[in-house]
């Protein structure tokens, strides 16, 4: 029995003007105020988010939300994380020592803000992501501490390239996948979407088979392979559409009421 869905963002559960459609808003809130948890799954924090979850009404003692791609579970009320997974700034001098020697612009993430890294500007993150701060600073001024995360944020021209030339060490030392066509992120390894939602499932009493995604991209690969229930948009990559359990209609055309206007059509009467 599903119990929990859990959504992308970018491409899913968002139009491409970045709104959800007053379809998907409806739909959402008739099944959240069943008792059916509405989980938003994003590599965003959550503060970038905030309109979206509000919007839905997202905002009961029991409503939580998986950001950095599953380093972060995070209670939308209280701000408690119940879970995350981060990395030391030693982690990151394989990719720090990597982007040094191309040239390539990099934002380094903790779990509140975002350090821009000014050695070699031009990356596009903050036209991307909003209500967070961005702090302007020298590789070697990177502070100490836990970091949930490092992203190329750079015109999909120009990261296509990049990509398709990274070393087989740095796909080894970090989970790295493509969220966007202009971003690329790399994660510490074991972190995904499924291993975020697996904690927050386990909080909830309910395993995989009470789990319902829906998503599109190589970073909702996991837990659209994971769920009893993994939907991708029309407009999903293929890889991921090899692992669905259904294929929607594209995010264009509200593909997330669509399936549940199906799935859940006695309890939407």
């Amino acid at each position: 029995m599903i119990k929990t869905i859990a959504l992308d963002l970018d491409n899913t559960l968002l139009n491409n003007n970045k709104e959800i459609s007053a379809r998907n808003e409806r739909v959402l809130k008739a099944l959240h105020a069943q008792g059916i948890h509405v989980v938003l799954c994003t590599g965003r924090p959550i503060n970038a988010i905030w309109p979206y979850i509000e919007q839905l009404g997202l905002t009961t003692p029991n409503d939580y939300t998986i950001t950095f791609n599953g380093g972060l579970v995070i209670n939308n009320v209280t701000k408690e994380h119940l879970y995350e997974f981060g990395m030391s700034k030693d982690d990151l001098t394989p990719l720090l020592s990597y982007v040094n020697e191309k040239g390539i612009p990099l934002n380094v993430l903790d779990f509140d803000q975002v350090y821009e890294l000014n050695d070699f500007p031009g990356s596009i993150y903050r036209t991307v992501l909003k209500n967070i701060h961005f702090e302007n600073i020298a590789t070697a001024d990177l502070p100490d501490k836990t970091f949930s995360k490092a992203v190329m944020a750079i015109p999909a021209e120009k990261l296509t390239p990049i990509i398709a030339d990274l070393p087989d060490e740095l796909k080894t030392q970090y989970h790295a996948v493509q969220s966007q066509p202009m971003i690329m992120e790399f994660l510490p390894l074991g972190v995904n979407k499924a291993a975020g939602l697996k904690v927050l499932l386990e909080h909830f009493g309910e395993d995989f088979s009470n789990l319902m995604t829906f998503g599109d991209a190589d970073n909702d690969l996991e837990m659209i392979e994971a769920a009893e229930q993994g939907i991708v948009m029309e407009n999903g990559l293929p890889q991921v559409k090899a692992v669905a359990t259904a294929i929607t209609d594209s995010n264009e055309n509200d593909g997330v009421a669509t399936y549940c206007e199906q799935y859940f059509a006695t309890q939407l009467k």
